[in-house]
């Protein structure tokens, strides 16, 4: 088993959750995050004063998958994710050593 983790601009969630869904990618976590990488944030105006915005907000997917479906989510998640721009973000893949479906006691790929 495999832990895919993508950052990613939260517009394109949706974007994202489809390929996912066209490959069979069953359930996903997301979570709403704030970071920053190389893009370092940005200066926005308000009220006619300017301020940095250091942390920006991102989304999270939390993906725990086979090891054949891994290098096609990651194709997935690369083409629905772009926009060409800094701060598309990052993909992560870790090795998964257990997983465990707690209702039924199913293990390995059958729990997930």
């Amino acid at each position: 088993m495999k832990m895919l983790i993508a950052i990613i601009k939260p517009f394109k969630l949706d974007a994202v959750r489809e390929a996912l869904a066209d490959l069979g990618v069953q359930g996903m976590t997301v979570t709403e995050v704030r970071g920053f990488g190389r893009q370092k944030g940005h200066t926005e105006l308000y009220r006619g004063a300017e301020y940095q915005v250091d942390l920006l907000p991102k989304v999270k997917l939390e993906l725990a998958l086979a090891p054949e479906m891994v290098d096609q989510a990651v194709d997935a998640i690369m083409k629905s994710a772009k926009t060409g721009n800094i701060g598309d973000g990052k993909i992560f893949v870790y090795d998964l050593n257990q997983t465990v479906r707690i209702r039924t006691g199913e293990t390995g790929v059958e729990a997930v």
